[in-house]
C-alpha cells in the first residue's frame, strides 16, 4: 500500500493538498504522522525524515522502495498511477492550464504564505485585518487568487475550478483555510466557492483530524502566547 507521510494537520499545508486528493479521490494509502517538534537540523522530525527524503521535509509519498517529495511530483505520480480518478482535467488545454495554476502555487503567493501561515484550528480575523490593512502584497496576493479562481469557475461553471474536484482544487485548498481564518475580504462568488471547498469529504476530513490534534506549537504561532 502507499503511505503518505505528513506532519502536523493543523500546521502542514504541503502536507494538506496530496492527502487531501487521495482521500477525496479514494485512493486507499497508509498516513505515516511525523509531529513537527522544530526544523533544526538536530530536531525529532528532520531526524525522522532525513533518511526518507533527502531535503528532510513533508510530504513524502512512498511507493514501495520509491520516495516521491515535492507536491508537483506525488501530483504527477498519482494521476499517472491513477488515471482512472481523473485527477487532472480530461481536456489537454484545461489540463495545461490546471498544472500552471498548481505550479504558481506551489512557487508563488510568497506574502500570504508568509504573513498567514496555516492555522486550521484557529480564527484570527482581527490578525487578518491588521495584514490586509499593512501588507500591500498580500492583497496583491490574494487579488491574484480571486481573478484566478473567478475566470476559472465562471468559464468551467463550478462547483470545482475545473468543473469537477481536480488536483487543482487540492492545492488550493489551504488557501481556502487561510482565506478563512484570517477572515480575509473576498467577494461572493470565492466565498462559495470556499464554502464548497470546505465542505468536500477530503477536506473535511483533514480538518476534523487537525481540530483533535490540540497540538499547539509557539514555533508555528509567535504571533499567539496561548493556544
Amino acid at each position: 500500500m502507499l503511505k503518505l507521510y505528513i506532519g502536523n494537520k493543523n500546521y502542514s499545508s504541503w502536507s494538506m493538498r496530496p492527502w487531501v486528493a487521495m482521500t477525496q479521490a479514494g485512493i486507499a494509502f497508509e498516513e505515516v504522522y511525523v509531529r513537527f517538534d522544530s526544523f533544526s537540523p538536530d530536531s525529532q522530525f528532520k531526524q525522522r525524515m532525513a533518511g526518507i527524503n533527502p531535503a528532510g521535509k513533508v510530504p513524502v509519498l512512498q511507493d514501495g522502495d520509491l520516495s516521491i517529495w515535492d507536491t508537483l511530483a506525488i501530483g504527477e505520480y498519482l494521476a499517472e498511477s491513477f488515471p482512472e480518478k481523473q485527477l487532472w482535467p480530461a481536456d489537454k488545454a484545461a489540463r495545461a492550464r490546471a498544472r500552471s495554476i498548481c505550479a504558481e502555487m506551489h512557487s508563488g503567493f510568497s506574502h500570504l504564505r508568509s504573513h498567514c501561515p496555516m492555522n486550521i484550528e484557529a480564527l484570527l480575523p482581527n490578525r487578518g485585518a491588521l495584514i490586509w490593512r499593512d501588507h500591500a502584497g498580500v492583497r496583491a496576493d490574494v487579488q491574484r487568487i480571486v481573478d484566478l479562481w473567478t475566470e476559472l469557475l465562471q468559464s468551467h461553471g463550478g462547483p470545482m475550478l475545473f468543473g469537477a474536484f481536480t488536483l487543482a482544487d487540492a492545492f488550493y485548498a489551504p488557501v481556502v483555510m487561510r482565506l478563512h481564518t484570517y477572515a480575509l475580504p473576498v467577494p461572493s462568488i470565492i466565498s462559495a466557492y470556499m464554502e464548497r471547498v470546505q465542505a468536500l469529504p477530503g477536506v473535511l476530513a483533514w480538518v476534523q483530524a487537525a481540530l483533535a490534534e490540540k497540538d499547539f506549537l509557539v514555533f508555528e504561532e509567535p504571533y499567539r502566547l496561548q493556544a
